[in-house]
């Protein structure tokens, strides 16, 4: 790690002395203040909640706005306690596992098993309790910070999982694990680059889905399971959702199978919808035929810089 990151992660270490509930109480603050200012992630939120949720007025959306907001602030702020404190304390966070039966099982098989683990809850405690429980290899896609790449892998590595790159070489290496019987994480809702994907249906909208995580499903036979951290009101911890995966997801035609990737994470995300990252643009870039939902918030932006 550069000098800076080092210095970072020490702060860590010591901030991860704060209890949880505190840390989710400033992070939650943050996120209401976004709320009310309208600004940055906030109007992305608001616009993915008219998309999900276009049966509710607009006072209902107004309301799952701030929700989510105040979740996003909290997935930031928990990550001082989870990454500072180590994976063994941040360990002693889950209180509860549900659907591990499915986990032993596919473990037991020898097939090979996929965890497809949306933006949702804490992620970064989901690949904690796996690592813990099994030897697996995690799909990253690089930083747009370049220095922050040291200071991940520091943070991810503590239970030693082989971290690789959303790359050529990388690729390769899952389907060596998964051949091998072996196991891997990947997020299943990141947005592939323009023309490594396709569009499908997303809470009842076309969005750009990754096709590598069927692809992997169809070439070796490996099960796919959905797994999630949810995090527990007022700083009680987090329970580990683990699901199997809709029927189609290996299917041979692309189209069929990532509608049902994008099917599988939204019953994930049916569960804890406000902990969903819904400040990330999923419906952009829109399919051919598609109004972009971001356009008028984009446009206003563009016109605040331009005065």
């Amino acid at each position: 790690m550069r000098f800076d990151m080092v210095l970072v992660y020490a702060l860590l270490r010591v901030l991860a002395l704060l209890p949880l509930r505190v840390l989710q109480g400033i992070g939650a603050a943050v996120g209401w203040v976004l709320w009310k200012t309208g600004a940055g992630a906030a109007a992305t939120t608001r616009v993915n909640v008219s998309v999900t949720r276009p049966q509710l007025d607009a006072d209902a959306q107004d309301a799952l706005t701030g929700e989510a907001l105040r979740a996003t602030g909290r997935s930031l702020t928990e990550l001082v306690r989870v990454w500072g404190g180590g994976a063994r304390r941040a360990l002693k966070l889950v209180r509860e596992v549900r659907g591990e039966e499915h986990f032993q099982a596919a473990l037991a098989s020898g097939r090979g098993l996929i965890i497809a683990a949306p933006h949702l809850g804490c992620w970064e405690l989901l690949n904690y309790w796996l690592c813990s429980r099994t030897s697996m290899a995690i799909l990253y896609r690089p930083p747009r910070m370049a220095a922050l790449e040291g200071l991940l892998r520091k943070v991810r590595g503590d239970l030693a999982p082989e971290q690789v790159r959303a790359e050529g070489a990388g690729v390769r290496t899952l389907f060596k694990r998964l051949a091998a019987g072996g196991t891997v994480g990947i997020l299943p809702d990141q947005k592939p680059r323009q023309g490594e994907g396709r569009f499908a249906p997303f809470f009842g909208r076309r969005a750009l889905t990754m096709v590598l995580l069927p692809r992997l499903a169809a070439r070796t036979g490996a099960t796919v399971l959905f797994a999630f951290a949810e995090r527990l009101p007022h700083g009680g911890g987090y329970r580990i959702h683990l699901l199997p995966a809709p029927d189609g997801l290996a299917d041979a035609d692309p189209d069929r199978a990532c509608a049902a990737l994008n099917r599988g994470v939204e019953q994930c995300v049916e569960r804890a919808f406000a902990q969903y990252q819904w400040g990330y643009k999923r419906f952009s870039p829109p399919a051919e035929g598609d109004r972009n939902p971001y356009w008028q918030k984009d446009a206003s932006a563009r016109e605040t810089n331009a005065g």
